[in-house]
């Protein structure tokens, strides 16, 4: 894997260790961040079960400010840690080693917001929704939460976002939401 484009271009970044994470293809980050290319700079982004933080750090390297990446599984953690010692960029990123209910938590706690997030569960995970209604708090005025799924299925939102957006590159569908006004 390698980050697309921005101040680290080409750069080689690690994925985890093991078979419990999938890492978002390079032509599917190529393609989701040209589609969020206005939405990156100065942005505040958070990466819930962010595996080897490759949303996150394509945004850093594309200009966003700051970048919370959060994952359970201490492989992903390792590879995060790893990605943004070698990439330089720790005054932009924070990893958080915790499940997304305490991430979440946490981040509501210190008063956190976020103009992006990144959505990249297992896809048979269940309970979306409960995740997405769980975020409405950290979430500024016209954020986006970008949710990535297998192509065949559709994630289901609470009723407090609306969907603007729905793309699929072969096996990978991406939905954008929205809060609703």
């Amino acid at each position: 894997m390698r980050i697309i484009a921005g101040s680290a271009r080409s750069r080689v970044i690690e994925a985890p260790k093991g078979r419990d994470t999938r890492p978002t293809l390079d032509r599917v980050r190529e393609n989701l961040f040209n589609i969020l290319q206005g939405r990156v700079m100065d942005a505040r982004v958070l990466d819930l079960f962010a595996g080897s933080g490759a949303l996150s750090l394509e945004a850093v390297s594309r200009g966003a400010a700051l970048a919370v990446m959060a994952d359970r599984d201490q492989a992903a953690i390792a590879a995060e840690k790893q990605n943004v010692r070698a990439l330089g960029f720790e005054a932009h990123t924070r990893v958080i080693h915790a499940p997304w209910q305490q991430t979440v938590h946490l981040l509501i706690q210190e008063g956190a917001s976020f103009d992006l997030v990144f959505l990249d569960p297992p896809y048979a995970m269940e309970g979306l929704a409960q995740v997405m209604e769980s975020l409405v708090p950290l979430l500024t005025e016209d954020a986006l939460v970008v949710v990535e799924h297998e192509a065949r299925t559709a994630p289901t939102a609470c009723d407090a976002y609306e969907k603007t957006d729905e793309r699929k590159w072969g096996y990978v569908g991406v939905s954008f939401f929205r809060l609703k006004e």
